[in-house]
């Protein structure tokens, strides 16, 4: 059985924390200045929509952001840990509460990392567990940010340009802006998954390499097609919209997460999975991955070639003339070459880390199977106990790499999943 041995905070981590912050301040400074000219100009339904985005958004987030630093300060020793680690947050409850109405929550927390980062990787101080632990935590906020609100908004900024047919400067930084956000997220989030692989499995770079393209190709074709159904059919969009979020929030809530630590939470969580399910796929329970995945992606190209279809047939045959078939061609093409990718990155560059242990025969039959590959992080581990452990990213990485997730305990609950610490 592999043992494991928690990532050390590095100066890696600290760039990607500086270059977080950094791309977050440039796509909060570019959503204003497109809503200011959408607003100058007149358009103020579409100016309406871009607001809405960003304010549902910052409000998803800085829920989710509050929710866990409930759930954090409630976890038996992690004060311990992060005493003048913490910038803002630390155990001041009414400030961070004040900081998150104001949706200032999610900056906050960048600032956070950063500080800590720069103490423990310049100044060597103690607390790599918790300046890691943050980072884990932005990772999965910036995928939420990125699917409610850089994803929805690159799909308006490309209906603005098909309906306008002209491409001004402020629409093409909103797309350069969107584009940098969710490229980042997907870089961001596949280091977070890595860092919980033992060392002998550690991916290259190239793996990160095929895990990007698969999902830019997936995605972009995806977003190209929501932007151009709507550019002809814009009153049914909305309607499309809602009933698919609603159909993947029911799916969700099928697959029984269990990702949050509260009722409320956890509804909450369904949601943002059925909005992130909108655009890109996003695996969230354990068992019959790939069956899930292959009903997901033929659900998708079947929407997808839908709405091609309703657009080719609604399009105006002059205006679209320079364009019309080769988005046709191209873009089922591009989201085949992404299945590729994925398929590829299966074969070739996923790690099999799971493999079926070899059972005692003088063991009870009812005795839960231990995964011998994964990194073990058992509650019952008395010298891993005190470290800190990000149960949200470690559970998605137990998704991600394994068949069957995390180490049991001795009374059947996973390990990882039982306690962050």
């Amino acid at each position: 059985m592999e043992r494991a041995t928690f990532s050390k905070y590095s100066w890696i981590d600290f760039a990607f924390s500086v270059i977080g912050v950094c791309t977050f301040l440039v796509d909060w400074g570019s959503d204003v200045w497109v809503a200011t000219e959408l607003y100058c100009r007149g358009d103020v339904v579409w100016f309406g929509v871009l607001v809405g985005l960003m304010v549902l958004s910052s409000v998803v987030v800085q829920t989710f952001s509050w929710f866990w630093f409930k759930y954090d300060r409630e976890l038996p020793g992690f004060r311990n840990h992060t005493v003048g680690a913490s910038v803002f947050f630390r155990d001041r409850v009414k400030l961070s509460c004040v900081l998150h109405v104001l949706q200032l929550g999610f900056l906050c927390r960048h600032i956070s990392a950063i500080r800590q980062g720069f103490r423990v990787w310049w100044r060597k101080e103690e607390g790599s567990e918790y300046a890691v632990y943050l980072t884990h935590d932005l990772s999965m906020l910036r995928l939420i940010e990125t699917f409610s609100e850089s994803a929805p908004q690159l799909t308006l900024m490309i209906y603005v340009m098909l309906q306008t047919n002209k491409a001004r400067t402020f629409q093409f930084v909103s797309i350069a802006a969107s584009t940098t956000s969710i490229a980042w997220m997907v870089v961001d989030y596949h280091r977070s998954l890595r860092s919980f692989l033992p060392d002998k499995a550690k991916q290259g770079w190239c793996s990160s390499l095929i895990y990007f393209l698969w999902n830019l190709l997936l995605i972009a074709p995806r977003v190209a097609a929501l932007a151009l159904f709507a550019s002809v059919l814009s009153g049914y969009m909305a309607a499309h919209s809602l009933m698919l979020w609603s159909v993947f929030t029911m799916w969700a809530w099928w697959q029984e997460t269990n990702f949050m630590d509260s009722v409320a939470g956890e509804w909450l969580y369904r949601a943002t999975v059925g909005l992130i399910w909108y655009f890109s796929w996003f695996n969230v329970a354990e068992g019959q991955t790939r069956s899930r995945s292959v009903i997901y992606h033929s659900f998708i190209t079947i929407d997808g070639m839908i709405l091609l279809t309703t657009w080719w047939c609604y399009r105006d045959p002059v205006q679209t003339e320079s364009y019309a078939l080769a988005l046709l061609i191209a873009l089922p093409l591009i989201y085949l070459l992404g299945l590729l990718f994925k398929a590829l990155y299966y074969c070739c560059f996923h790690p099999k880390l799971w493999r079926p242990p070899v059972r005692d025969p003088g063991l009870p039959v009812d005795q839960p199977d231990a995964e011998v590959s994964f990194r073990d992080v058992s509650i019952q581990d008395g010298d891993l106990s005190s470290q800190l452990l990000n149960r949200r990213m470690a559970g998605h990485a137990a998704r991600f790499y394994t068949k069957k997730g995390f180490v049991r305990n001795s009374d059947g609950t996973n390990g990882a999943e039982s306690s962050r610490l």
